[in-house]
């Protein structure tokens, strides 16, 4: 069966918005094991805040195409996060691996928002770029923290090892 552009557009806009609710679990589950890292609870509390607002956008945004997004797709993101986010815990480098799982989820959300602004585009949807460029504003700077600070994340995390102290989450 042939789709339209705007039938692609919409599944676009669905599909980020189960992305946007598997980071905001993501996120959510990183949150409360941060105890020996505040800078990085404190970058991650303030982009929770964004994916959420992002993923309000995209509602509306589906909304405005007459349809709002899929129960299942989120369901089915949401649990991805959190097993994801539970899959860093019994790991002694838990901060390590979220820092590195966190800046290739943010590229792949950058990628997911160019997509849809080429989607939109195509689809005539005169009112989403704004939107879209928004977001994909957020995400760029998010990911450019997680560039700008692994550095620092890795060394406190092995100068806490070398202490004996918790060097984890």
């Amino acid at each position: 069966m042939q789709e339209s552009y705007r039938d692609t557009y919409v599944t676009g806009l669905v599909n980020a918005r189960a992305l946007e609710t598997q980071a905001i679990e993501l996120i959510s589950r990183q949150l409360d094991r941060l105890q020996s890292y505040p800078e990085v609870e404190a970058v991650l509390r303030k982009h929770l805040a964004e994916t959420e607002e992002q993923r309000n956008r995209l509602d509306g945004l589906l909304e405005a195409q007459g349809t709002s997004h899929s129960s299942v797709k989120d369901f089915v993101t949401g649990l991805m996060g959190n097993m994801a986010a539970m899959g860093h815990v019994p790991m002694q480098d838990e901060i390590i691996k979220n820092s590195l799982a966190n800046y290739a989820f943010e590229h792949f959300e950058i990628a997911s928002y160019k997509s849809l602004l080429t989607l939109a585009d195509l689809a005539g949807d005169t009112r989403a770029p704004a939107v879209l460029n928004l977001s994909l504003s957020e995400e760029q700077r998010m990911a450019q923290w997680c560039e700008d600070n692994l550095d620092a994340i890795t060394r406190k995390y092995a100068s806490l090892r070398a202490q004996g102290e918790k060097a984890g989450i």
